[in-house]
């Protein structure tokens, strides 16, 4: 006898395992990359009652390809790294709440109040703000209309799409030149169009895509539309020194132009630089007591992986040291 065939709806399972609204937890940690589980996981050991909120797990790690400066591994591929760092995270059975947006952060008298987007609000003694950045967009003509059709910001995801295309990367740092390097693994034509003069990739990523066949660089260059009316057809540059403008035919674009830190729910409430990150000290407090921040969301130089999980660590730490002082645990 033939039977129907049916998927299991599991999201029950995700709202059951979450963070409860009606709980004051010690620590709520917001985000999902490194910083956020590395604080988790510090959190979990000194027994701290700790929730995450985060649109997902893994952050900015999961959009490229190989790590090659993890401690203990020459090379290892970044989706495993990720998904290591969740496990590890999952293991002590935390309360987690993915896929929400954070819309507003509270201190009302010494509770940390977050609002999310479905209108849930949850509580926490101390907060840890861990949510990353995000691309930085071109704001140019056709960029919007054409995203996800031509326009891309996430070479591991969208490289193996243009296999043996023509592809416009904008920007002129490291993550600029991994994507190049990404797309010439897929035999894609290669233009690298660097707004400011002077290449800023590391010298060893530069050689190695300067030495490949494929590949043209736009030094001093300026996009200034994407064209196309269904998918991205083509690219108008501007030469920055005398102002010519140039088409370049192109399948696609891949926007590599810096990041934006996502503290948009704490302003107003914390002190923030010029450039939006959340300034925080050495023990990675803020300007509001029992407010922690750590990983890219915050000033702390050198925007990398190991940094962010030492950096998260840090966090956790100082919380736990706030919460003995409140004698609040």
């Amino acid at each position: 006898m033939d039977f129907p065939s049916f998927s299991l709806d599991t999201s029950f399972l995700e709202k059951a395992s979450g963070p409860e609204p009606g709980v004051t937890y010690d620590l709520l940690i917001l985000g999902g990359g490194p910083a956020a589980m590395s604080a988790a996981v510090y959190a979990a050991r000194k027994m701290m009652n700790v929730a995450i909120i985060a649109k997902d797990f893994g952050g900015q790690v999961r959009e490229t390809s190989e790590v090659e400066n993890w401690l203990g591994f020459q090379s290892i591929n970044a989706k495993d790294l990720a998904d290591s760092f969740e496990e590890h995270v999952r293991s002590f059975d935390i309360p987690v709440s993915l896929g929400r947006a954070i819309t507003q952060v509270k201190k009302e008298a010494d509770t940390f109040k977050i609002w999310t987007d479905d209108s849930s609000i949850f509580s926490g003694r101390t907060m840890i703000l861990a949510t990353g950045k995000r691309h930085r967009p071109l704001n140019v003509p056709g960029e919007k209309e054409l995203l996800g059709r031509g326009v891309a910001y996430c070479a591991t995801c969208d490289a193996p799409l243009f296999k043996g295309k023509k592809v416009v990367v904008a920007g002129g740092g490291s993550s600029a030149f991994t994507t190049a390097v990404d797309l010439l693994k897929v035999g894609a034509q290669v233009t690298l169009v660097n707004f400011v003069k002077g290449w800023q990739a590391d010298a060893a990523l530069q050689e190695r895509v300067k030495q490949t066949d494929g590949v043209s660089l736009l030094d001093y260059h300026q996009v200034v539309r994407i064209e196309g009316k269904d998918r991205v057809a083509g690219v108008v540059v501007k030469n920055r020194q005398n102002e010519k403008q140039s088409r370049l035919d192109a399948d696609g674009v891949f926007v590599e132009i810096g990041l934006l830190p996502n503290s948009e729910p704490v302003k107003g409430l914390v002190e923030l630089n010029e450039q939006g990150e959340v300034i925080v000290d050495c023990s990675c407090r803020t300007s509001v007591e029992g407010l922690f921040g750590a990983g890219d969301v915050t000033t702390v130089p050198h925007k990398q992986i190991v940094i962010a999980a030492g950096e998260g660590a840090k966090a956790a730490l100082s919380a736990y040291n706030y919460l003995i002082n409140k004698s609040l645990l």
